[in-house]
């Protein structure tokens, strides 16, 4: 197996397999593949069966995986990035690592993508979003998409770091976290989905990505058209 990955803002991840090896990805994650490669779409796929399949669905992933292989010789899957970031691979070990929701792309090995955390923020009076995590473990690699520009931030034993729940992209599913709200009556009623920060502990290193996708929709939902009636 090999990967390359192309382009910049909107990247592509192709992925070239000898014979007989397999990907496995979310469905309806294929961009293009070679005429040879073999799909198999089923529940029970990353692992759990059908109640894997669900909490894969609670953790913002789909019920259903799609398994690409490759047959009578070499070929190639491509997978591209549905929102301007970047394509992060991740190697798999121990405890493996928690994902903001929607991360994971496609992984080779013996890959589980489960629910890592769900809950619902209430922001004041002006509205809230879940916070969702996925976590991704097992033994093999893993590829992550993560939304605008990275930031690495390494923690040292002790060191906390707050951080707004969208900006969270991938930290290792053995770093503790908390849930932490802002005092003040202020800030509960105007501070928006920013009441609420996730506490992150260190050791460990976290990436945080500096595109939301609850900002830009607000950014581009003057430009919709408004729903007819």
């Amino acid at each position: 197996m090999d990967s390359k990955v192309f382009g910049t803002t909107m990247p592509v991840l192709e992925v070239s397999l000898l014979a007989g090896e397999t990907v496995l990805a979310e469905g309806g994650e294929l961009s293009w593949m070679s005429a040879n490669m073999a799909m198999r779409t089923s529940t029970s796929a990353g692992g759990g069966g059908m109640f894997g399949a669900l909490r894969r669905a609670a953790g913002g992933s789909t019920i259903f995986l799609t398994e690409y292989t490759a047959q009578s010789g070499p070929g190639q899957v491509a997978f591209a990035a549905k929102l301007p970031g970047q394509i992060v691979p991740v190697d798999l070990s121990g405890d493996g690592y928690l994902v903001h929701r929607h991360g994971f792309l496609c992984a080779f090995g013996e890959v589980s993508i489960s629910m890592g955390f769900q809950r619902k923020l209430r922001a004041g009076l002006l509205g809230g979003e879940g916070f969702v995590l996925q976590k991704i473990s097992g033994a093999g690699q893993a590829f992550v998409e993560l939304s605008g520009e990275l930031v690495r931030r390494d923690l040292q034993a002790g060191e906390r770091l707050l951080v707004h729940p969208g900006h969270v992209g991938l930290f290792p599913a053995h770093m503790p976290f908390e849930i932490r709200t802002i005092p003040g009556i202020a800030n509960k009623l105007f501070g928006g989905d920013g009441v609420f920060l996730v506490e992150l502990s260190g050791p460990g290193t976290v990436l945080l990505q500096s595109l939301t996708l609850a900002k830009l929709a607000a950014e581009i939902a003057e430009y919709l058209p408004a729903p007819s009636r």
